[in-house]
């Protein structure tokens, strides 16, 4: 792709989407976000036009993304909250991915879930699978990118983990904590992201960190760099369901959902592909250790507040 072309990017102003909209100002294209938040500051400036997800006006996300030569698709929910719903999320998507297809995007980026399947019931990695075969249906030249969970400055999982270790004298594991996840850069999703649009052929990329976890090492590395003397324990995963409900009473958030544990405990946020991020979380947790985790980051103050 030449540069200078115009990219639109879902949800600019958010997590991935910022890093996705960095990394294509970086190589000197033009980009547009499509936003459920207008009226948030703009912090990219000029650098970054904007308009409205517009999803109940089809017509006009089409004239929104006319003209892009590629799409890179962030928008999901993590849970179903206030009219909300994954179903509704799914049709807003698939509005999406005909708007693009009749406004002639040459490329469509689309940010997945590691083992997303369409019968799973996990409603979460269901709808992720709808959608994947959607776009594969579509007519769409695309690529789908597969992260098993984001780590970075912003995040939601890893963030929260370290503030509740600041803070309380005891961290709830679900379980036994021997589930396994393979956490990836936000950095290293926007670089593979990017890379994708280049290509031309359709492709299903998982993006994966180079290091593999249990759950219950993760949270020790977490414990370590900030320097914590929490108690961590296992506990049955209703009851460490129920003490995170606790914290969301107090930080008026949702702190976990029972989705969220039983996809951990299945396995889910792992592969068998070879990495492809770079960064180590142990690293970044060396590096980070004085700003991780000092504030808490809402889920609810971020995409419905």
């Amino acid at each position: 792709m030449e540069y200078r072309q115009l990219h639109v990017v879902t949800g600019a102003f958010g997590y991935t989407g910022k890093y996705i909209t960095r990394r294509l100002l970086d190589i000197g294209h033009r980009v547009r976000t499509l936003t459920g938040h207008p009226d948030r500051p703009n912090r990219f400036g000029h650098r970054v036009s904007v308009a409205p997800y517009s999803f109940d006006d089809p017509g006009k996300l089409v004239e929104s993304l006319r003209g892009a030569a590629a799409l890179y698709n962030t928008y999901w929910i993590r849970f179903p909250y206030g009219q909300m719903t994954y179903e509704k999320a799914v049709e807003n998507s698939d509005i999406l991915f005909k708007a693009a297809k009749e406004a002639g995007v040459g490329r469509l980026v689309h940010i997945s879930i590691t083992n997303a399947d369409e019968t799973s019931h996990l409603p979460y990695f269901k709808g992720k699978g709808v959608l994947e075969k959607t776009l594969a249906g579509s007519g769409l030249s695309y690529a789908i990118i597969r992260p098993t969970v984001i780590f970075g400055p912003e995040d939601i999982l890893i963030n929260n983990i370290a503030w509740i270790l600041r803070r309380f004298p005891l961290f709830p594991i679900p379980g036994s904590g021997d589930y396994r996840l393979q956490p990836i850069f936000v950095q290293d999703v926007g670089e593979i992201a990017v890379r994708a649009a280049q290509q031309d052929e359709n492709m299903v990329l998982d993006a994966a960190g180079p290091d593999t976890y249990t759950f219950a090492e993760m949270v020790h590395h977490i414990a370590d760099a900030v320097g914590s003397r929490t108690k961590i324990i296992g506990l049955p995963p209703g009851l460490a369901l129920a003490l995170s409900r606790v914290i969301g009473a107090l930080v008026k958030d949702v702190v976990l959902t029972r989705d969220e544990v039983d996809g951990l405990m299945a396995n889910l946020l792992v592969t068998d592909s070879s990495p492809t991020g770079t960064t180590r979380l142990s690293e970044w947790l060396r590096d980070h250790a004085d700003s991780v985790g000092t504030q808490y980051a809402s889920e609810l103050n971020r995409h419905y507040r």
